[in-house]
């Protein structure tokens, strides 16, 4: 088994090499003319390509390899790494999370992971200072909505770097009229195809990815072995801090500036992070520190080799001129191949990212569509698709050259890894619960570091530096907006919820009737009767015979197990035929992941009434203090119960398997899961009641289905300030008309959608 697990890991190393680290292995093609632009100049002494060299090395040991190789991958969230996953962490172990439906139920959850601790250490200061400051709860959002912006950014840029800078390659093999006319047409042709084949899914030309990254490692290792022994072989001397010094010391302000360029030797570090739950810690540790880091200081170290005895290429300096003219072509060819994998892997993680954003109500609705059946997490969402392909192609056609893009996709990586720092020293204290001493030197330490590139970058916002940035601003306005607006929603209806006694009040006598069908009721709230049914009762004075209440939710966890996702429970008695349902999604989750989300909430409420009426024949007292169900916030609700995955698809309601999960209210970490088996011959033996329930469930469903969602309107209260006006009565509704409904992503059919007209003053 030990061999086994070593083949698996060995495997999913080789496999990492397509999907983490394509962006990062195609630095080489840029750093040293994005470097060398008009900031420094290459001079005899070699003093300036040495210092270079210095500076790179160093920079790709402590960032990626001893920042995220040994310590951020450890702060994975159940195996997943990124900005939310860091967020996540923080939010279950804190409570520092603006959204408000936060239940006891969620913390029974399989993958809500909390480590019990001794009460002098669950007493944490920073942890006790972070939970009284609303507004430190604000920032915190603040930071990781500006790191997923820069995601986006890096997205949006790599791409255009990365295809650009491989074609630029035949400018050794064309007159400079011919190159000037050619590059942009052929990256932009590229970059068209490579959005255009986005909708087919990664997985139908993955399989390529690995080999071809590996291709492009092993020609840069052999070109640089070759430049080192060919040309300078103690070049090694370089990778001293001493010519650092010597660098700063002569090139003054203008190496300084010149870092801008020397920081995206570490461009893609972050995806190792971003794309752990697609491989392993080992597996990731393993293909950086024995291929990918290899072969990059040997490729920088062959580049500098060659320049170090090649003065009179001042003027053309950067990887293709060290590549010697018979292997020239092949190079190209394999340069342009790995350029697009690397492109394919950030487009891949932006999507991702977007759909984590909006799981956690701070992305406007997009459509989200599975391109794979066995791969979970493939994803294509086409209004990004192609707003990245029309900006990606701008950019190209505006910069038309390697120093803006340089400048530009150096800030936003840059950024993101700021953001990741911050956000591990939280993580340290919080999770790891180690001293704020240790987290205080990493932050330090790390962040010193990053804050020079930073800076080195930011001076340069008139040269493409004031790209990131603004689409930055543009993009954590929006989900700021978003954000703060779902919020005010949710909090207008909690504080206009209905009581479960005015539902049960409404009957014949007030002339209301109860018509066939099943109605599904929409709404963000977990408990109580949402303001958009009693607006529905109040103009048509009917309702289904069948009613469920429906919360869809987002909880700070990566992935909800499909045998958890639903907790159902009743409203009111058993003869009201009324339900409560909550489905629960993590960040990483797709919602569209059943065919049909009616049928599926239609036996998880057949396999409830089953273990339901069972529960009351087996424990008589039950109903009174049932163990592990969850207690609502009215007294006058049932409690809610885990319904689990059955064996049956579709629609059928013959009796099944229930598998519930419980959690006690001594200790939520303990699960008990009971599984209760019931044939056709038992279900006759059961009171009659549960035959009458089951059958009035299966007429109604034959009888149609309604979805009423709430179609709001968001209106700022009167005073408010100009800038709550423009975000609210603006901004909002602006994005809620030009975006998906709620009924694209729960695939409502438009013939059984009713809409509730809401305006909320907020």
């Amino acid at each position: 088994s030990q061999k086994n697990s070593w083949r698996s890991t060995l495997v999913l190393a080789y496999q990492s090499l397509g999907v983490v680290y394509g962006d990062l292995s195609i630095s080489p093609l840029y750093v040293y003319k994005s470097t060398f632009a008009e900031d420094i100049h290459h001079s005899e002494t070699n003093e300036e390509i040495f210092g270079v060299l210095s500076f790179v090395f160093w920079t790709l040991t402590l960032i990626p390899l001893f920042k995220y190789v040994f310590i951020v991958l450890r702060a994975d969230d159940n195996g997943e790494g990124g900005t939310f996953a860091l967020y996540s962490l923080i939010c279950r172990h804190a409570k520092v999370s603006l959204l408000p439906n936060r239940q006891v139920a969620d913390e029974a959850l399989s993958t809500y992971k909390l480590e019990p601790l001794p009460e002098e250490r669950r007493r944490s200061k920073v942890k006790m200072f972070l939970e009284r400051h609303n507004s430190l709860h604000i920032a915190l959002l603040l930071l990781v909505l500006l790191g997923t912006c820069m995601v986006i950014g890096d997205g949006l840029l790599t791409p255009a770097i990365s295809v650009f800078s491989a074609v630029s390659g035949l400018e050794l093999s064309m007159s400079k009229d011919h190159h000037q006319y050619a590059v942009v047409p052929i990256t932009c042709f590229i970059l068209v195809c490579l959005f255009a084949l986005q909708h087919y899914g990664t997985h139908r030309i993955g399989f390529c990815f690995a080999p071809i990254v590996l291709a492009w490692l092993l020609t840069i290792s052999a070109l640089g072995l070759y430049n080192i022994f060919q040309w300078n072989p103690r070049i090694y001397r370089a990778l001293s801090p001493a010519y650092m010094l010597m660098f700063l010391k002569k090139t003054r302000i203008s190496g300084w500036m010149s870092l801008g360029g020397i920081l995206l030797c570490i461009t893609g570090s972050e995806a190792m992070f971003a794309d752990l739950g697609h491989f392993s810690y080992t597996a990731i540790q393993i293909a950086f520190s024995f291929m990918v880091y290899p072969a990059l200081i040997l490729a920088y170290m062959g580049q500098a080799a060659y320049l170090s005895q090649h003065h009179d290429m001042v003027q053309h300096i950067g990887f293709y001129v060290s590549v010697p003219e018979p292997v020239r072509w092949v190079v190209l060819a394999v340069a342009i191949l790995a350029s697009v994998v690397g492109s394919q892997a950030i487009i891949s993680g932006t999507f991702s990212i977007i759909n984590q954003s909006q799981s956690l109500g701070c992305f406007p609705k997009v459509k989200v569509i599975h391109t794979s059946e066995k791969i979970h997490g493939q994803i294509y969402i086409p209004e990004i698709n192609w707003f990245l392909m029309i900006l990606c192609i701008a950019v190209t056609i505006g910069f038309r050259d390697v120093k803006h893009m340089g400048n530009a996709s150096g800030l936003a990586v840059m950024a993101v890894m700021m953001v990741t720092t911050c956000l591990t020293s939280l993580v340290i204290i919080l999770c790891w619960h180690k001293p704020p001493l240790l987290a205080l030197c990493f932050l330090l330490f790390f962040g010193s570091i990053e804050l020079l590139y930073f800076s080195a970058s930011l001076i340069k916002f008139r040269d493409g530096a004031w790209l990131p940035i603004l689409l930055a601003l543009f993009l954590v306005s929006v989900m700021f907006i978003w954000h703060y607006a779902t919020i005010k929603k949710y909090e207008y209806d909690l504080h206009n919820k209905v009581s479960l006694e005015w539902l049960l009040a409404l009957g014949p006598s007030l002339g209301i009737a109860r018509v066939p069908g099943i109605g599904l009721v929409f709404t963000d709230l977990t408990s109580g009767i949402p303001a958009n049914f009693s607006r529905f009762v109040t103009n048509l004075p009917a309702f289904h015979r069948v009613l469920v209440f429906v919360c869809i939710k987002s909880v700070p966890v990566p992935f909800v197990p499909p045998a958890e996702r639903y907790l159902v429970g009743r409203v009111g008695p058993v003869w009201h035929r009324s339900y409560r349902c909550i489905v629960r999604y993590g960040y990483k989750d797709v919602h569209q992941d059943v065919d049909s989300f009616e049928s599926e909430l239609i036996c998880r409420l057949s396999d409830f009434i089953r273990y339901d009426h069972w529960h009351k024949t087996h424990e008589p007292n039950g109903d009174c203090d049932r163990d592990g169900s969850i207690s609502m916030e009215s007294s006058s609700e049932r409690r809610l119960t885990v319904i689990g995955t059955l064996a049956f698809s579709g629609s059928n309601l013959e009796p099944a398997s229930v598998s519930a999960g419980f959690s006690s209210a001594g200790s939520l970490n303990e699960e008990v899961e009971r599984r209760v088996r019931f044939g056709a011959a038992d279900v006759e033996d059961q009171a009659s009641g549960l035959e009458e329930e089951l059958r009035d469930l299966l007429e109604a469903q034959q009888a149609g289905t309604a979805f009423i969602l709430g179609h709001s309107h968001v209106r700022s209260k009167r005073g408010s300030s100009f800038l709550k006006k423009a975000a609210l009565d603006f901004g909002y509704n602006f994005l809620r008309r030009n975006c998906r409904g709620a009924d694209v992503s729960l695939k409502v059919p438009p013939a059984s959608l009713l809409e509730v007209g809401m305006v909320y003053v907020v």
